[in-house]
């Protein structure tokens, strides 16, 4: 282990920030801690397992959404680090797009390609009842709304590097604006007057909030005044939503409740940005201290090189245990109802297991991130072909 760590310290350039990358393993890691704790299984009469949440029973639980939900963190240093590739780029804009795209597209068509051959045989080959496998194919699409619309946001990348030399910082002014026009439409007084695809209008906007703050960060449009304005006016924000207006505390749907905060995203997700993005540039020299130490800086650069494995296939990880643990029954923290502490500390117990088999999937899964140079045209026709069954059956 030594040796590896020495070995990774050594071929890290100098010029390496250190702390983008360690922001960006953050908020990697607490994608699948958030899913694999704020997610359970219940187990019908047929044997079949069905999504349930712990937020159900412990709404207590809430602030845990809050320190696990970063995508605004993601999207910040995706920004940052998009318009420092976007300039290095030595042709045409959009050759450096189909480029990011690729990358972001490849392991998407990866996991759903081999789940459409697993479908088939998990069912007729394993008996694995039909409805656990809805479920499985629901938590396998799950983060994968999360790597279009990231797709999107890249791909507008030259215009919202414009916006930043414009107007740095206050670029991300009108997209906050949008959500807070579009939350005041759907849940004030004109609510019931209001189309139901309204709240489609905030996903974009929503979500690009925090990358155009980073382009704009990436730029040296924004520093640490903004970064205190940012952390101060979001912070702010984020307490009077939910206690003044009625916001939903939890971060994450929870079943049965009327409203939600992330699907798609509402002013609240983007106060909690604002702040994580505040507290992330504020923060950053002591992050990039902190990673000088090899042992810290090992870990964190074998996360970001195994980014879209970690995004596409941690609930892969999840039901690779869950699903044999439904043919035993009622097995405590996987699938009995998440109503009891005691399946609290169960699936925090099940948490290393689900990071081992992660590790292992990713052996194999990570050659999806690599460019498929030597797969041929039929293959990767067959590839897209599978994806989208899988696609079918998920979305049905």
């Amino acid at each position: 282990m030594k040796a590896v760590i020495e070995k990774i310290e050594a071929r890290t350039p100098a010029h390496r920030d250190r702390a983008i990358d360690g922001l960006r393993a953050l908020a990697l890691l607490a994608v699948p801690t958030g899913h694999w704790l704020l997610g359970g299984f219940t187990v019908s009469g047929d044997g079949a397992i069905h999504n349930a949440s712990p937020l159900s029973a412990f709404g207590g639980f809430a602030p845990v959404s809050w320190v696990l939900q970063m995508l605004g963190i993601f999207f910040l240093v995706g920004g940052y680090a998009s318009v420092l590739s976007y300039n290095r780029r030595t042709g045409p804009a959009s050759s450096w797009i189909k480029s990011r795209l690729a990358r972001l597209g490849r392991p998407v068509l990866g996991v759903t390609a081999v789940w459409a051959v697993l479908l088939p045989l998990l069912h007729h080959g394993l008996g694995v009842p039909a409805d656990t496998l809805r479920t499985a194919s629901t938590l396998v699409v799950q983060p994968l709304w999360f790597v279009g619309v990231y797709a999107v946001v890249t791909a507008l990348t030259p215009y919202c590097v414009r916006a930043a030399h414009r107007l740095g910082a206050w670029a991300a002014a009108p997209l906050l604006g949008t959500v807070a026009v579009v939350d005041f439409l759907r849940y004030g007084p004109y609510a019931e007057a209001m189309p139901g695809w309204l709240s489609v209008v905030n996903i974009l906007p929503g979500w690009m909030f925090a990358y155009q703050l980073g382009v704009a960060w990436g730029l040296g449009r924004l520093g640490r005044r903004h970064a205190w304005a940012l952390l101060v006016g979001g912070a702010v924000l984020f307490a009077a939503l939910p206690a003044v207006f009625g916001y939903p505390a939890s971060m994450v749907g929870v079943p049965g409740e009327a409203r939600t905060n992330s699907h798609p995203p509402s002013l609240l997700v983007l106060a909690l940005a604002a702040a994580q993005s505040g507290a992330a540039i504020l923060l950053r020299n002591r992050i990039a201290k902190a990673l000088r130490r090899p042992a810290l800086w090992a870990p964190v650069v074998v996360i970001n090189l195994s980014a879209m494995t970690i995004l596409c296939w941690h609930q892969t990880a999840m039901l690779a245990a869950a699903i044999p643990a439904s043919f035993a029954g009622a097995v405590p923290g996987l699938t009995t109802a998440p109503d009891t502490l005691g399946w609290v500390l169960a699936r925090l117990a099940w948490l290393p297991l689900f990071a081992g088999l992660l590790v292992l999937i990713g052996r194999y899964a990570r050659g999806f991130e690599s460019p498929w140079a030597n797969t041929g045209t039929a293959l990767r026709a067959t590839a897209g072909v599978l994806a989208a069954g899988f696609a079918v059956f998920a979305l049905a």
